[in-house]
Order: C-alpha cells, then sequence, then structure tokens
C-alpha cells in the first residue's frame, strides 16, 4: 500500500510536503502560483539562475550580479518548484512573532488604544532604534502601508500583513 501512496504523491508533485498547503489559503496558494508563473520565465516547472535573471531584467533590474542570483538560489535546498516556492514562503513567514505579540508590541506605542499611531512617531523610532530602517525602507514601508489623511498609521494591518503575508479584505 504505501508504494501506491508514495507513486500518488510524486505524481501530485508534492514530493510528500502537502503539509506546507494548509500554511496558506487556496485564495493565496493561487497567488503564489502566479508569481511562480511569471518567475519561471522559461516554463519548465523549476526557477533557475536564468529565470530570476529575466524576471529582474523584466522589471528594469539589469545589472544583477551572478553571486547575487546564486545566493537567491541557494536559499533553497534544492531545486525550486513550486511546492519548494510555497514552502519558502511559508518557513518566511512563520519566521516572524505570532499576531499577538507584534500587536502587543505595537499596543505600547497606543496608549489610547485608537488601533493606529503617528507615522511622524513611527518613522522616528524605525529610523533611530535597534535595526534602523534606511530612507528607502521607509520609503516602500508607506508605499504598502500609506498613512491616512490625519497620518495616522493603522499598525493592525500591518500586523496582519507581516503574520499573514496580505492585506485583510474588509
Amino acid at each position: 500500500m504505501a508504494p501506491k501512496k508514495a507513486k500518488r504523491r510524486a505524481a501530485a508533485g508534492d514530493g510528500g510536503s502537502s503539509n506546507v498547503f494548509s500554511m496558506f489559503e487556496q485564495s493565496q496558494i493561487q497567488e503564489y502560483k502566479e508569481a511562480f508563473t511569471i518567475i519561471d520565465q522559461n516554463r519548465d516547472g523549476i526557477i533557475s539562475k536564468d529565470d530570476l535573471r529575466d524576471v529582474l531584467a523584466s522589471m528594469g533590474q539589469l545589472n544583477v550580479k551572478n553571486e547575487e542570483l546564486e545566493a537567491m538560489i541557494k536559499e533553497a535546498s534544492g531545486p525550486i518548484n513550486f511546492t519548494v516556492f510555497l514552502t519558502m514562503f511559508g518557513e518566511k513567514l512563520k519566521g516572524a512573532d505570532p499576531e499577538d505579540v507584534i500587536l502587543s508590541a505595537f499596543k505600547v506605542l497606543d496608549p489610547e488604544a485608537t488601533g493606529s499611531i503617528k507615522k511622524e512617531f513611527l518613522e522616528e523610532l524605525l529610523t533611530t532604534q535597534c535595526d534602523r530602517f534606511s530612507p528607502d525602507d521607509i520609503k516602500r514601508m508607506w508605499a504598502a502601508f500609506p498613512p491616512d489623511v490625519a497620518g495616522n498609521v493603522d499598525y493592525k494591518n500591518i500586523c496582519y500583513v507581516i503574520t499573514h503575508g496580505e492585506e485583510k479584505e474588509e
């Protein structure tokens, strides 16, 4: 009986790692599949150094060094098929603290429990404390999490995205 299950697993292409699929909602898996398909430029089912070079070039990054591409590829334990790709994202997301821990940290900065903090205050903390954000980091953060017209940042949304990988649908 075991050989049949192993054959079925191999045929399904999950390499015995189907638990990675339980880490994500179906809509997330579909989004990752679309991203994988975009990156897999030669459509062979494996992301290679050449695929990375081509997709980066299509986004305007033309002078990527071989060492950088090799470092990206080496993040995986072997050839990067879709299951490995999904596992890599799962491991990155799993490395984050649980949502309640991150929320608790933000709540310390929000004594009135409004669910938001001032952009200027957060920016000052992120650029002057511990692992300091660079100006580019700050620019990317505000692009991803723009403050409202009053200059408030919804930290609950930031926590959700850090731990779930996408914005809450309201």
